[in-house]
């Protein structure tokens, strides 16, 4: 009986392969694991996944690398959000420049 439950989960590849998609995209947004303990975990869930598959463990690994992927996600999304963070924080600093500028000017 449990054998045909091990039967009836397919290899998850296509989310292995969109997990390896997500850790990549938050890399190249500027993640790294010392600033983004998600992406930290969005790795190890990985790893763990990769490990599940070896085994045939397939149930295990597409909750992993499920999981796995949603914590890149979110890393990437963090990361992001920083960003326009900043921007926003220059433009208001060059606002309030130019406006002194033109409040000195009058």
């Amino acid at each position: 009986m449990a054998l045909a439950g091990c039967a009836a989960d397919p290899a998850p590849n296509e989310q292995m392969r969109l997990t390896g998609q997500a850790l990549e995209q938050a890399a190249a947004v500027g993640a790294t694991t010392e600033e983004v303990p998600e992406l930290k975990l969005a790795e190890d869930k990985y790893t763990r996944a990769q490990a599940d598959m070896a085994d045939q463990s397939y149930k295990n690994a597409r909750m992993r690398a499920e999981q796995a992927e949603l914590d890149a996600r979110l890393a990437e999304a963090k990361v992001l959000t920083f960003k326009s963070q900043e921007q926003l924080n220059m433009l208001n600093a060059r606002i309030a420049r130019l406006r002194k500028q033109l409040g000195d000017a009058q």
